[in-house]
């Protein structure tokens, strides 16, 4: 346990308190608020550690709100042909209160918030927040389950593996190297989908490769395809860990489907690629955390991105939902026989 206290129940750092999609409220420092839950929602408003465009500590905000259909706890998914809302037992903690002047601080917050949640047997789904939350929130995860013993999927366009950003060791840009080398997360049950652009240097391409790290760049992706990538990478996931870790940079898609992020990079996955995944990954792996982050309001047109990251939400949840109840997802069958 770290140092970092836990604040009481705040709402939402910004803006008005409402949960994601109306589902019930809980209290991190009273554990019998959620106790029985299967999820826990909790935001991590900081974006102390960008680099370029800032403006993703209103995410969490944007994320909650970005639905055309009442907030009344139900969300019934036509793919999958479950409602996780319903179906499994998820609360909100709202956001937590992170300085935004002090990163390594509000870092020590999220990781007691993880591993407060993890340790009442409920997976944690941060809502970012930049990404250097990731070596907080993967970390407190990693606390209770064993370092080494949980793995890590990550969608980004960028591999976030810098030694350091500007002369600072923690920022967006450094997270999975801090988790790496904290030992929380081992380099060879690391993968990497849909980087991209002009970074990584040949240097920390070097220190991946020295880390047995799998990334798979999207000029790989677009030739091989997703669907054989995903069979490839999961043989390594649930190979001599408990669970799985899903972080997602909401800049793995390409920004004419994205466009409301920090560091926008062309190339990048189509929404509908990225929410096939996920879909994949939460209905077949043992999922232990989730983070959806770099969401960034001010940039997005016509809330496009906002409504993609609260879908990838609820898409997630529908495929631990549908893992829970012993089924598969099964995207080829005609829809009325699922």
């Amino acid at each position: 346990m770290v140092d970092g206290k836990l604040p009481s129940y705040i709402g939402n750092m910004y803006g008005p308190d409402f949960t994601f999609l109306g589902v019930n409220r809980c209290d991190l420092t009273k554990p019998e608020t959620f106790q029985n839950a299967d999820i826990v929602i909790v935001g991590a408003p900081i974006d102390s550690g960008t680099s370029f465009r800032s403006g993703a500590k209103f995410g969490p905000q944007a994320i909650r709100a970005a639905d055309y259909l009442s907030h009344d706890g139900s969300r019934p998914n036509l793919a999958m042909r479950v409602d996780p809302l319903q179906e499994l037992v998820v609360k909100d903690a709202g956001d937590l209160l992170m300085p935004p002047g002090d990163l390594e601080s509000a870092l020590e917050i999220l990781e007691n918030a993880t591993e407060t949640i993890s340790q009442s047997g409920v997976i944690p789904v941060v809502l970012g927040g930049d990404h250097s939350i990731a070596c907080a929130d993967v970390k407190g995860i990693a606390n209770y389950f064993g370092h080494r013993k949980i793995s890590m999927i990550h969608f980004d366009a960028h591999a976030d593996t810098g030694e350091s950003q500007f002369g600072a060791l923690v920022g967006h840009g450094t997270p999975m190297r801090r988790l790496i080398e904290s030992g929380a997360v081992r380099g060879d049950r690391f993968l990497q989908l849909g980087l991209r652009g002009y970074w990584p240097d040949d240097k920390t391409l070097q220190w991946m490769a020295s880390q047995k790290m799998k990334s798979y760049e999207m000029t790989e992706i677009h030739h091989r395809g997703l669907d054989e990538v995903l069979n490839e990478s999961f043989k390594i996931l649930t190979n001599e860990c408990d669970g799985v870790f899903l972080s997602v940079d909401i800049d793995v898609v390409d920004p004419g489907m994205a466009p409301g992020t920090g560091t926008p990079e062309p190339g990048g996955m189509t929404s509908r690629e990225l929410i096939e995944a996920v879909r994949i990954i939460t209905s077949e792996l043992p999922i232990v955390g989730i983070d959806i982050v770099e969401v960034s309001p001010a940039y997005d047109n016509q809330e496009i991105t906002a409504l993609l990251a609260n879908r990838i939400v609820l898409e997630a949840l529908s495929g631990i939902a549908l893992r829970k109840n012993g089924k598969k997802y099964q995207p080829t069958r005609n829809l009325l026989d699922r």
